[in-house]
């Protein structure tokens, strides 16, 4: 279980800057795509938000972790290293 003192805000920051660089490389079309850069930018704005909300960003990683676990397709993430993202991630959470 993720406390609010383990997520690191800039580096969760970070990582969705990187995530949108490669996502804005990916061929547009597919519904897990779609998913992945719909629940990236509901990070993006948490992380935006004047109050922050450490259990959010939690929820929202876990939401983008699962999204990249269940999505093994290389075709689908030209660009994107999946298990680096799903690794950060891990990280980040104290997984």
């Amino acid at each position: 279980m993720t406390t609010r003192k383990d997520i690191n805000l800039e580096e969760a920051a970070k990582l969705i800057d990187a995530l949108e660089r490669d996502l804005a490389q990916v061929r547009s079309g597919h519904a897990d795509v779609q998913r992945l850069r719909d629940e990236v930018e509901t990070l993006r704005n948490v992380l935006n938000s004047p109050v922050k909300r450490h259990h959010w960003v939690g929820d929202s990683l876990q939401d983008i972790r699962g999204l990249l676990d269940e999505t093994v397709d290389e075709a689908i993430y030209e660009g994107t290293t999946i298990s680096r993202y799903a690794a950060e991630i891990g990280r980040i959470l104290g997984l």
